[in-house]
């Protein structure tokens, strides 16, 4: 991968890093470590669970954008996020850690939530839109069944109701905006 990012320095500008979660990988640091050495501006897509990683990545000034996904309120991280009640407190736990580290990291960023019909309701949105308040890019992206998620049964919103959830969001950030719609 290296010796291809090489090959294209002049005609790639940067790498955006996503997911699965990166963060999980074992040698993910090392890795961006090299390409921003290269000369790439690096963008981080991450769910925010691994704070201490982030941190480190962000301290050492290897990533120079960081898009997080917001899963869902604390009430229903773990129904979205599809893991069991003790792992969800733990994993939103992390989200907000990771929040705060972005946050004091100065580095540019923004976050974004799927909304999905069955998961997410206005009062949901208002829970995360407390959680990012001060914050100045916030994304709702309509979900889009692909065909290829791991549960079956999810629909998208309609435009109205997404506007709807955009003005519940703007509340607490006022510069949130709907995305791919």
């Amino acid at each position: 991968m290296l010796d291809f990012l090489k090959d294209r320095k002049g005609r790639l500008t940067g790498l955006a890093v996503t997911g699965g979660e990166p963060l999980m990988q074992p040698g993910i640091m090392d890795f961006l470590k090299e390409v921003k050495d290269i000369g790439y501006a690096v963008k981080l897509d991450t769910n925010g669970t691994n704070p201490e990683r982030l941190r480190a990545l962000l301290s050492a000034g290897i990533v120079d954008y960081v898009a997080m996904d917001f899963k869902n309120c604390r009430e229903k991280y773990g129904l979205t996020a599809g893991v069991p009640e003790t792992t969800a407190a733990i994993l939103y736990e992390n989200t907000l850690l990771s929040m705060k580290f972005i946050k004091q990291s100065g580095v540019e960023h923004e976050y974004r939530t799927t909304i999905v019909k069955e998961l997410h309701t206005l009062e949901d949105v208002r829970k995360m839109a407390q959680e990012l308040e001060g914050e100045e890019k916030y994304f709702l992206q309509n979900f889009t069944d692909s065909g290829d998620i791991l549960q079956g049964g999810f629909t998208s919103c309609s435009k109205a109701e997404l506007e709807e959830m955009l003005a519940v969001a703007r509340e607490y950030v006022p510069g949130a905006q709907l995305r791919g719609v």
